[in-house]
């Protein structure tokens, strides 16, 4: 275990791996499984998740299912969380995308000062500890895991590293919640550090994006990035990226 995650600033210890959606992307595997469970050099994409969580000292984890849910509570349950104590928030019913799925898991992460939220079909190196430290040094409302990789969405920040909106450079759409001189473009790379102050300013309900809320927020709270564009980062949710993805993690 990493001993940053730990540190005198205090630890993370639980986190939700978002699980639950359809996998769009990653056709034909999702007409018949859940992304999360696509392969990777023989380990499935939430297993690999579940020992990264691992390495940084994070073993509490709620997992959110949807698509073909019984099989990914069935490959938990087989393979005893991989050393994990995993819960399950399920979204059988109706998926709640980002941020409706993080709202239904509120109890069970409530009464963790921090907590991480990942999406389960990215993989990275990125040093989760040092993400940790930062966030709990900083105390923001939440700390975002970014690049400076090529894509056509990106969070705005400002100077002071602070969330100041969001664009999409294809289509020139633009929403800016707190104005600046100058912004950087981000990219987003699936991975949170939440303090759980979020859940009391969480307005909306059902389904709905935690981009959006961060993007309301934002205006006033504090939301910082914490760049690793010197780690390996892949979204998997393409089947061309699964190719990529055996390449980088063995």
């Amino acid at each position: 275990m990493n001993t940053k995650a730990t540190s005198i600033y205090g630890s993370v210890t639980k986190a939700m791996i978002l699980a639950a959606g359809l996998g769009t992307r990653l056709k034909p595997w999702t007409n018949r499984h859940p992304k999360a469970l696509a392969i990777v050099n023989g380990k499935s994409l939430l297993q690999r998740n579940v020992e990264y969580l691992q390495q940084h000292g994070v073993k509490d984890i709620i997992v959110n299912v949807h698509h073909f849910a019984q099989e990914l509570i069935e490959a938990i349950n087989y393979n005893h969380g991989w050393g994990s104590n995993i819960s399950i928030s399920d979204e059988r019913d109706a998926v709640l995308e980002t941020g409706g799925g993080l709202k239904k898991a509120e109890p069970y992460l409530k009464d963790a000062a921090n907590f991480i939220l990942m999406n389960a079909d990215v993989l990275t190196d990125m040093p989760l500890s040092d993400m940790i430290e930062d966030h709990l040094i900083n105390k923001p409302l939440a700390t975002l895991a970014t690049t400076n990789r090529k894509t056509s969405r990106y969070f705005l920040f400002n100077d002071a590293n602070q969330l100041s909106g969001w664009t999409n450079v294809e289509k020139g759409d633009t929403k800016i919640s707190r104005p600046a001189a100058h912004y950087e473009k981000k990219a987003f790379s699936g991975i949170h550090i939440i303090s759980n102050r979020l859940f009391p300013t969480l307005q909306q309900d059902g389904k709905f994006s935690i981009v959006d809320a961060y993007l309301t927020l934002s205006a006033t709270e504090n939301i910082r990035s914490f760049d690793h564009s010197q780690s390996h980062f892949i979204d998997v949710g393409k089947p061309e990226n699964i190719v990529k993805a055996e390449a980088i993690f063995k």
